[in-house]
């Protein structure tokens, strides 16, 4: 396979990754400005909704993978009713998510922040935000077909398109409609809307049935359940970090919270490669091009170690920098070095990690991916956290127990790369 064709998929795949971190920055500073009040509600309702699609992500992935089988087979009009089925859950999901969010907004944000103004002004983004939830997740239903059948162009152009108008529409609803807050809330809507629309007109122009299936639905869900179980164990993973950091020191959370955004940054970049992976590993695999799977399977995880090495280089030249960009703050400044090493030292592990993850992703192989992820939560990352909170480790203790995690997790996409069980060959997976 052509480094080209990789990339052709890659790089649309890595701005639609990136176009929402950088619409939620734009929110940031519009938000900012009007005090930390407002800020803060925000991000604590932010927090909120940022967990509908990170644990339905399904809709995006697992449709891809069976997708791309669909498509390497040649039965495009499957494939994109794939996507149809995926977008009528991804519309049910939505307005239940919706309808629980409405009910239980101020209950969580209580739980996160404690009464007070803080969970006030996030509950008055909360409310008004969670109406987009639907349309988000269309979003991602709608990426997962585009990616399946290889077409990262469009998904960019639609994704763009609806951020960007969001993006100059938020500061004219913040300060000069006067609506502050709920201005931010009202224009992410309207970015998810505009968004969800251009996905929904593609489909429609595919000609394609527009009915629920059922059938399909269910074996969606299947998938859906070991992805959503998958996410889980990030979470619990990294709110176990966050919170013992939190009560190891002010500076630990700050020096923290710096290095965990320079590693989520990173793993945007390589997300992109492991897309571009599980498009063309699906396809291959729906061919009963088994022998090319194989192939690229390699290619990408040569790849990715080569994009991890030179991360771990660069951000191991920047150390005595780039944390001054973050803070000026001394104490912070102090801890950051106690995180930073072990960021360093995981980029080549999590270039392979990753391209694997997209590999075994487009072949269907949700069930040991969940399976392998539960087991590193449970056997390295969750145990070395809390101890390091019992034991006064501080940042390297909780920095020990992500390179546990992404070490057990390393061995066993390597172990199932190795193994070619994952290369199960057929238009959809058995």
């Amino acid at each position: 396979m052509p480094a080209r064709r990789i990339a052709g998929l890659a790089l649309p795949a890595l701005g639609v990754l990136a176009a929402e971190p950088l619409y939620v920055l734009v929110d940031t500073a519009v938000v900012g400005h009007l005090g930390a009040l407002p800020l803060a509600g925000l991000a604590l309702g932010g927090v909120v909704l940022t967990q509908v699609s990170t644990q339905l992500t399904f809709l995006s992935y697992g449709t891809t993978s069976r997708t791309a089988r669909l498509h390497g087979a040649g039965r495009r009009r499957d494939a994109v009713e794939e996507g149809v089925q995926a977008t009528w859950l991804a519309l049910a999901a939505g307005v239940v998510v919706l309808l629980l969010g409405q009910l239980f907004a101020g209950p969580l944000t209580r739980l996160l922040a404690g009464s007070g103004d803080v969970a006030d002004a996030a509950v008055q983004w909360l409310r008004i935000a969670l109406f987009g939830a639907p349309f988000i997740l269309v979003t991602m239903a709608g990426n997962g077909w585009m990616r399946g059948v290889q077409d990262t162009k469009r998904p960019l152009r639609y994704v763009l398109i609806g951020n960007g108008l969001s993006a100059l529409l938020c500061p004219a609803l913040v300060y000069l409609a006067g609506w502050g807050l709920v201005g931010s809330a009202a224009a992410n809507v309207v970015a998810q809307v505009v968004s969800a629309a251009l996905f929904l007109k593609a489909l429609a122009v595919e000609k394609v049935p527009l009915k629920p299936v059922p059938s399909l639905m269910r074996a969606q869900l299947g998938m859906g359940r070991d992805l959503v179980l998958r996410s889980l164990a990030f979470q619990a993973c990294f709110v176990s970090a966050a919170s013992v950091a939190a009560r190891t020191s002010i500076a630990a959370v700050g020096a923290h919270q710096v290095v965990l955004q320079l590693w989520t940054f990173l793993a945007l970049l390589l997300d992109s490669l492991a897309i571009a992976a599980q498009s063309l590993v699906g396809a291959a695999l729906g061919a009963s091009r088994q022998n090319q799977a194989k192939r690229l399977a390699r290619q990408v995880t040569g790849y990715g170690l080569v994009s991890g090495i030179a991360f771990g280089v660069l951000f191991a030249a920047l150390a005595g920098v780039l944390p001054k960009a973050f803070t000026t703050d001394a104490a912070v400044l102090a801890e950051i070095p106690h995180a930073w090493w072990f960021f360093v030292a995981l980029q080549p592990v999590a270039g392979v990690v990753f391209a694997l993850d997209g590999v075994l992703l487009g072949a269907g192989d949700a069930a040991f991916m969940r399976n392998a992820t539960l087991i590193s939560a449970i056997a390295g990352f969750l145990p070395l956290v809390w101890a390091s909170l019992a034991f006064g480790w501080g940042l390297a203790g909780i920095w020990t127990g992500l390179s546990a995690f992404m070490v057990l997790r390393l061995a066993a996409v390597v172990w199932r790369a190795r193994s070619g069980h994952w290369a199960v060959v057929g238009a959809v997976r058995a």
